[in-house]
């Protein structure tokens, strides 16, 4: 019995700056709204060295000392899909958007507001918790359901 199971590795990261969050507004039809900016660890890349050419690449900031502060997890098409969490509030650099969404400053009040991707204010609540550090999706009568730990 094979043990082991294959899983993706990404990363997102929790940006904070005067009280706001920095978000993507994603234009993609894959997952639609505002969003924490991230993507995937390429081979033989640590998760921080990932972490921080990901939000280079999608924000335009060179993040400074990024803090692990959870996992998300979830069955993906190819395995188990593996979110790491990250969190930063010190940065450098110009503020810029891709084509992947605009990036813009959004106040935590603001979010019930506004269109965010579905899960993003349950996956803020456990980046910015002291006692909660797991995101993972288990098969409730046939449907998803977040549980966080």
């Amino acid at each position: 019995m094979d043990r082991t199971e294959k899983a993706e590795l990404t990363v997102l990261c929790l940006i904070e700056k005067d009280g706001m969050y920095l978000l993507q507004n994603r234009v993609k039809d894959d997952w639609k709204g505002y969003a924490l900016p991230g993507g995937h660890v390429e081979k033989d890349e640590s998760f921080t060295d990932a972490v921080i050419r990901e939000m280079q690449e999608e924000t335009g900031l060179i993040i400074q000392n990024p803090k692990l502060y959870g996992v998300k997890q979830f069955p993906g098409k190819n395995g188990r899909y593996v979110v790491l969490l990250y969190c930063c509030s010190t940065f450098a650099g110009t503020l810029v958007s891709s084509d992947e969404g605009q990036m813009e400053w959004i106040r935590p009040e603001e979010l019930g507001k506004i269109q965010t991707v579905n899960d993003l204010e349950l996956l803020i609540k456990v980046m910015k918790s002291d006692e909660l550090n797991e995101f993972d999706y288990a098969e409730k009568n046939g449907q998803w359901e977040p549980v966080i730990f």
